[in-house]
């Protein structure tokens, strides 16, 4: 018991310094972007947009760029409901594929009626995708 009681004292040494050695901000840089072989980027919002929230929660996405131009944007699990993401990707998201990002920030699609939550969350997902992807690309 005692030497079972000291490994998980040293277990949790072990990984509180790891949490110090490694800041938070590091932390949350960690998969967000990928390069597939044909060379489209994936933004991953999970970590970069995890303070923004929808109707009920966070909205992540993953957001494909290649040759500075958003090629789709796929909708994570979030907690919004399978109705309002419908309507969302349906009526808003396809509206950012072939969208150029080089020039600034990406202009703003008109929100959904009905989701209006929902759509101005993805709305900041995308716009943080878009700016992770224009500095560390």
């Amino acid at each position: 018991m005692k030497k079972l009681m000291i490994a998980f004292l040293l277990m949790l040494t072990m990984t509180a310094q790891a949490d110090i050695a490694t800041p938070h901000s590091d932390r949350r840089s960690e998969n967000v972007m990928t390069k597939t072989q044909d060379g489209t980027y994936i933004v991953n919002t999970t970590t970069l947009a995890d303070d923004v929230e929808g109707y009920a929660g966070a909205t992540p996405l993953e957001v494909h760029i290649k040759k500075n131009k958003i090629v789709k944007v796929v909708v994570l699990k979030n907690m919004d409901g399978p109705k309002y993401n419908a309507k969302v990707k349906k009526e808003m998201l396809t509206k950012y594929e072939g969208m150029d990002v080089k020039k600034g920030t990406v202009q703003d699609v008109d929100a959904v009626t009905g989701a209006t939550f929902t759509s101005k969350a993805m709305q900041e997902n995308i716009r943080r995708a878009v700016d992770y992807y224009k500095k560390h690309k």
